[in-house]
């Protein structure tokens, strides 16, 4: 008997609906100076271009200069490189005045690449600088502007080398990952050596001295955005002396004396715009400062408890300001960014005004997102979806990336409710967000790319979402950006190609060639980037749940792909989910040879039966899957034995007894299922232990599990030797419990199967269990199954079919006993040999299961109905079923099931009569 188990795409949530939210960078980024094709790297997507007598060089300066500004640094130094020309065109000052190196490993070597080009960079933005000397080593005295995060590791000497390199210095932003060690010191370092400052932002530093800010105040004249963000300790005083500051935020400052605050920061000529979010401000700060300063045009105070919490403050009051807090109706507070006219509002803020709320917007919303703090659901379902849609469509580079960035965990918050996930999608469709997240994608702005495509993978993960992520063509999009040549954004395009493929676009990722480029991602990239191999594998692995695409994936060599894949990553996800892209490659074998060919792959059965070995419960899961669809596969089998995956199977099945999840237990039974198709097999997962676990699996309170543990144990019931294990380890009681009670049909039946292979007879001579226990065993056991049988039979319709045997009454009682579930199974020549032969047991209780059961399986409508029919036209069992039928030996129930076995033996006469179909070794 062949039980088949397709693991479709949306069978296992858990499994599936991964959320695609971090970004990692596991294992480094990318050399800056590594040799890559032009733009895409791909001749299939390039246009096609006609044979001109004109080339390259017959352009003009300007055009070709034009051409490099469309172009990354990556594809610039590509194309550079190629003649005498393109190299000088490429170090053209003009196309070096901004380096973002976020997306590449940056140190010393990168650097030295780079400095022949970096004489007049103006701008720098970087993550994670290997050292200090990296950024000197650029040259670049005219440097204007540096931004960086992620830098645990920097100290005040290693700031004050690259400070003191960089005088023309004018913005200096250190942010996320920065500041712990960081004091003092290195401010006043900042302020000797960078008389131009403008704006200075420093995160997390434990203390901000006087004597710090003074320095800053005393030397740099110009100074008018400063901002300590997530700090500890901040004098308050001194930076009322800092006059030329015009916007200051403090957000997450832990410890301020904010009487001191507002009597200092009131004092400031030009102070006009305060950010104070997510601290401990009480109303009677805002209320002087916005009331004392004449200048104070804006006030951000989002999570801010203790202002949240004064029912008497009264933030409508301050005629001409805006204050921004949870509590005012933040849409309508922030309303003059909205506006396009400047003449629509009064309070429209200028420019710069502008430019600087919105930065500290998005860097406070983003960090909220991040914290998931509680409380916060009102107002992300209400403002949330408005409030980073709008901030994506900002003039400003950085505020575009961090509020999609925003919006991506806005979009799936860890504790959010399916409901609630529910409700911020498709807010976010509703308020125009798959235009503006596309939009974005496209730019060729690496660092839009990867944001927006994680966006959309998060988007995707809710039904209707990703349904219109697919129809506005989101397919197209995200296939190209997985073709980039950066991995952050590769990684993230395939994670939102993974979520689409969950429902109904995996059509649309198949038409559009998404096979090869997930093969491509899988060829083209190092084993050692876990998460993106994890996520082409997962999208892949999808798609193989089709049987179309897995014919696909087949062709492309997508077997060998994963088998390698599994093999040689480290990463558990993706062994995880290149084990279930091989068992679902292997689940279409009714009308393919994906299954057989799998078998074939070099060291493909070796690697999938270690698999079942890890430590990691989802690569054991989909590996025990893995096994369950190959050993379909007769030859499958015999090799899986022979590589010792009958004895791993059980050794996975006994483990699963200690509290597994419940899709491992599954697994595990199923590949037991499977491999007992052999007697040879089932004789040794009987003497290995194998039956102790399916016996318990049995017991299990999922139906789906004890089902498939059922039919594991039907199968090795088949050997009298089996047979009695499970008799010893009270499996008749478990079988008689999932037969009586179960709410799985399919369950029922096979517990029924199971108990009539133990008593038909076959085991009396072999009892080591005294004879006496036996009979009562044996008696429960006949009780059990004849309890199931009634369950089909009233006694009015069983009255009523005895009396006519007409061919419309036997059609009416098949459609009322008939297990549609039972179709899947498909039985061996001596399986249906030995229900002919129960037919003559002088058990009434058997004779009623066996007619019954050969009912199922020669149903006209089930799947292996032909290859049963002929199985039994072969034996001659027709005859047989006559006398028995006419035998007055015979109990009602079994003469009305074999008038219909015999009805439905008739029925497939004629296809029969054609050709036989080979039947499976038992």
């Amino acid at each position: 008997m062949n039980p088949r188990v397709r693991q479709r795409v949306d069978e296992d949530g858990s499994d599936m609906n991964r959320k695609v939210r971090q970004r990692v960078d596991e294992d480094g980024k990318d050399n800056v100076g590594a040799a890559s094709y032009l733009l895409t790297g791909d001749e299939d997507a390039a246009p096609k271009v006609q044979e001109s007598s004109k080339d390259w060089s017959s352009l003009t300066y300007d055009l070709m200069l034009h051409v490099f500004t469309l172009l990354d640094n990556r594809d610039r130094a590509s194309l550079a490189s190629t003649c005498t020309t393109l190299r000088s065109l490429g170090a053209s000052p003009h196309l070096w005045s901004s380096l973002d190196l976020r997306a590449h490993r940056f140190d010393d070597s990168a650097a030295a690449s780079l400095a022949d080009r970096c004489a007049d960079l103006e701008k720098v933005r970087f993550d994670d600088l290997d050292s200090a000397a990296a950024l000197v080593n650029l040259k670049a005295k005219k440097l204007r502007e540096i931004t960086g995060e992620s830098c645990e590791n920097l100290t005040d000497a290693t700031l004050a080398m690259i400070i003191a390199r960089h005088e023309a210095l004018e913005s200096l932003d250190l942010g996320r990952g920065f500041g712990e060690r960081i004091t003092s010191q290195a401010i006043k370092i900042i302020a000797i050596c960078c008389p131009k400052l403008k704006k200075l932002r420093i995160s997390r530093m434990v203390d901000v001295s006087a004597e710090a800010i003074l320095s800053l105040a005393e030397h740099c004249p110009l100074l008018s955005d400063v901002g300590f963000l997530d700090c500890l300790n901040i004098n308050e005083e001194a930076l009322g002396k800092v006059v030329s500051l015009r916007y200051l935020s403090v957000t997450r400052t832990l410890n301020m004396d904010w009487r001191a605050a507002a009597e200092s920061w009131g004092t400031l000529p030009n102070l006009t715009g305060l950010d104070v979010s997510r601290t401990g401000v009480n109303h009677e700060t805002v209320s002087r400062l916005l009331t004392t300063s004449k200048s104070l045009k804006v006030v951000c105070a989002l999570n801010c408890p203790v202002l949240e919490h004064d029912a008497d403050f009264n933030p409508g009051r301050f005629e001409g300001k805006l204050l921004i807090a949870k509590f005012n109706n933040t849409l309508n507070g922030i309303a003059p960014l909205f506006f396009e006219d400047n003449s629509s509002s009064e309070m429209m803020p200028e420019d710069d005004t502008r430019r600087w709320l919105e930065g500290n917007l998005s860097r406070t919303l983003l960090s909220l997102t991040e914290s998931n703090l509680l409380g916060l659901n009102g107002f992300w379902q209400k403002d949330g979806a408005k409030l980073f849609l709008r901030l994506m469509q900002s003039s400003q580079e950085e505020v575009q990336e961090r509020a999609t960035r925003g919006l991506a965990s806005f979009i799936h918050l860890s504790d959010d409710s399916d409901s609630i996930y529910r409700e911020r999608a498709d807010s976010v469709v509703r308020d125009g967000g798959i235009p503006i997240l596309f939009k974005l994608a496209e730019s060729w702005k690496e660092s839009f790319q990867a944001e927006a495509a994680k966006a959309i993978a998060n988007l995707s993960l809710n039904a209707d979402a990703a349904k219109a992520v697919a129809e506005a063509g989101g397919v197209s999009v995200l296939l190209g950006l997985a073709k980039s040549r950066n991995r952050l954004v590769a990684q993230e395009a395939a994670g939102a190609i993974w979520n689409l493929s969950l429902g109904d676009a995996y059509k649309a990722i198949s038409r559009d060639g998404g096979v090869n480029v997930l093969m491509d991602l899988l060829s083209r990239w190092s084993y050692d980037y876990g998460e993106l191999m994890e996520r082409a594998a997962g999208a892949l692995a999808n798609l193989a749940g089709d049987e179309n695409c897995s014919m696909d994936i087949a062709k492309a060599g997508g077997a060998n792909a994963l088998v390698m894949l599994a093999r040689n990553c480290e990463y558990a996800g993706a062994r995880e989910h290149a084990a279930r892209g091989l068992a679902n490659l292997a689940a279409h074998d009714d009308s393919n040879n994906n299954n057989a060919a799998i078998g074939e792959v070099p060291r493909a059965l070796e690697t999938i039966i270690q698999l079942t070995r890890s430590r990691h419960g989802g690569v054991r899961q989909e590996a025990a899957g893995a096994l369950w669809n190959l050993a379909y596969d007769e030859n499958n089998r015999k090799l899986i034995a022979e590589l010792g995956g009958v004895e791993a199977s059980v050794a996975l099945a006994n483990y699963c007894m200690d509290n597994t999840s419940r899709d491992l237990q599954k697994s595990a039974a199923g590949a037991l299922w499977n491999l007992s198709n052999s007697e040879d097999h089932s004789i040794v997962i009987g003497r290995e232990g194998g039956i102790p676990p399916l016996v318990a699996l049995a017991r299990s309170q999922y139906e789906d599990v004890h089902e498939v543990a059922a039919g594991a144990l039907w199968n090795l019931s088949f050997t009298h030797v089996n047979a009695l294990l499970i008799v010893e380890e009270e499996g008749v009681l478990a079988l008689g419990r999932m037969c009586t009670s179960s709410p799985s049909k399919m369950a029922r039946f096979l517990a029924a199967l199971t108990l009539a292979y133990i008593f038909d007879g076959r085991l009396d001579g072999s009892v080591r269990a005294s004879p006496k226990h036996l009979v009562n065993v044996r008696r429960s056991g006949l009780k059990y199954i004849e309890s199931y049988i009634d369950t089909f039979m009233d006694p009015q319709t069983l009255a009523t079919a005895a009396s006519s045997y007409t061919s419309s009454m036997l059609a009416k009682v098949l459609k009322r006993v008939r297990i549609p579930e039972a179709d899947i199974l498909k039985c061996s020549g001596k399986e249906i040999e030995r229900f002919v032969t129960m037919l003559r047991n002088p058990s009434p209780v058997l004779k009623k299961l066996a007619a019954f059961a050969l009912l199922q399986f020669t149903a006209p409508e089930a799947s292996h109905a032909k290859h049963h029919v002929s199985l039994m036209h072969d034996a001659g069992d027709p005859k047989l079923l006559r006398n028995g039928a006419a035998a007055t030996s015979m109990p009602h129930e079994a003469k009305i099931f074999a008038k219909i076995v015999l009805r439905n033996l008739e029925h497939h006469q004629p296809e029969c009569s054609k050709g036989k179909t080979a039947s499976t070794s038992k």
